[in-house]
């Protein structure tokens, strides 16, 4: 069987957004769509105007059988391309090759034409293959920007060895076509190991009102939590995700998506979710308390003369899930710490009837609320041993997270 043939299954019906930018290796990127083509995908080709200059747009519309796409319109007929409608469509978005510049570009949000503008749309899977000279991938503002675009979650298809254009010897050859396909097809094949099962995820905050102007909360924004329910998405799980307040944040098509405010919603709304559930993962930050009585009109400092507020303890979902877990469930709680980390976490582990607790603590730079970036450790019930990670994107720990909730 030949590489292609091995990745049809994997990519046939898949929509495949080609993006080439301007570098020689653009060549290249007719091979590439061809085998996609062979492999049973769609592809639509966007090129940047100095992708033009090594490879014409013709020769890759030939290949893809779809107009290629260079401008936000068609000059001639004013024809509008929709970057949103690209974005929504593509399974996967594959950048290749990617110059310093539209990495750069992608890094840091410069939305100046088609492809930049489409990728930020896109709710597929990003991989990124880099070509340009190695002194160019050796700089200090490149490395930063490919660990940028791998923060976001996206894949690196890491450029080869050998002879530049420049005639110089180093890394910075992109990755031979067979190569990039079959990296894509391998996260689709793998990426398949929830399907017929059904996962509840809890994410976010939750406010708990004082008045109609003011309530107790926290700092989470559910970045955590969303990345969980989308990878258990893509990898072929039912996904009931129930979010407390956040900003911004995109669910995976067929995400349902229960929004609520209070602890005491959450509770509900989990419940019902966790009938159906085979895992539960409750990354959401409930708040402990809540005012023990709701004020129905704002609470004015000069007239009120209220000095305290009473406070009544939030149910606990964790240890409310735990007590009702039933043979098979699998239920997976956080613990996020400032002291005594470990013994803390366990202490929670078992009193709330837990598989495995994701443990993270606020003394470690760069996890946390509202950071993209996560460092975690892994603790399970059963007595294996307990996994320490480096510090990683929130997307990458979510996967770990996954996978050793698979090894459950």
């Amino acid at each position: 069987m030949t590489n292609t043939e091995s990745c049809t299954n994997s990519l046939k019906g898949k929509h495949i957004v080609l993006g080439i930018t301007g570098g020689i290796a653009a060549y290249k990127a007719a091979v590439l769509t061809r085998l996609f083509i062979k492999a049973g995908a769609e592809v639509q080709v966007i090129m940047t105007p100095n992708a033009c200059e090594f490879i014409t747009p013709v020769t890759l519309s030939t290949l893809s059988g779809k107009p290629v796409i260079k401008e936000f319109f068609t000059a001639n007929t004013g024809e509008w391309h929709s970057h949103v409608d690209l974005g929504l469509w593509a399974d996967a978005f594959v950048v290749a090759p990617a110059t310093a510049s539209t990495i750069g570009k992608m890094a840091n949000g410069i939305a100046d034409n088609m492809l930049v503008t489409s990728y930020l749309s896109t709710r597929g899977k990003v991989f990124v293959a880099p070509a340009m000279d190695f002194d160019m991938m050796l700089h200090p503002s490149t490395k930063r920007n490919i660990d940028l675009l791998k923060s976001y979650g996206n894949i690196i298809i890491e450029p080869a060895e050998g002879e530049l254009a420049s005639h110089l010897i180093g890394k910075g050859r992109m990755e031979e076509p067979e190569n990039i396909i079959k990296a894509v097809a391998a996260y689709f094949d793998s990426k398949q190991d929830l399907k017929g099962k059904c996962v509840l995820v809890t994410a976010g905050p939750t406010y708990e009102k004082i008045d109609p102007v003011r309530f107790i909360g926290n700092y989470s924004t559910g970045k955590m939590g969303y990345a969980i329910a989308n990878e258990a998405a893509k990898r072929g799980a039912e996904v009931i995700l129930v979010s407390g307040p956040v900003e911004g944040l995109q669910v995976e098509p067929g995400i349902e998506l229960h929004k609520v405010e209070s602890a005491d919603q959450m509770l509900a709304m989990a419940q019902q979710g966790f009938e159906r559930a085979d895992v539960a993962i409750l990354s959401a930050a409930v708040a402990d308390y809540r005012p023990a009585e709701y004020i129905d009109h704002k609470i004015k400092r000069e007239k009120s003369g209220i000095e305290s507020i009473q406070l009544v303890k939030n149910p606990d979902i964790a240890a409310t899930l735990g007590a009702n877990k039933r043979n098979g469930q699998i239920l997976i709680g956080f613990a996020l710490e400032t002291d005594n980390e470990n013994s803390n976490a366990i202490d929670k582990l078992h009193r709330k009837n837990l598989d495995m607790i994701v443990l993270n603590s606020l003394r470690d730079a760069g996890a946390g609320f509202g950071v993209p970036t996560n460092k975690v450790s892994l603790i399970f019930a059963d007595g294996r041993p307990q996994l320490d990670f480096p510090l990683k994107s929130k997307a990458e720990v979510a996967t770990d997270i996954i996978d050793n909730m698979l090894k459950l």
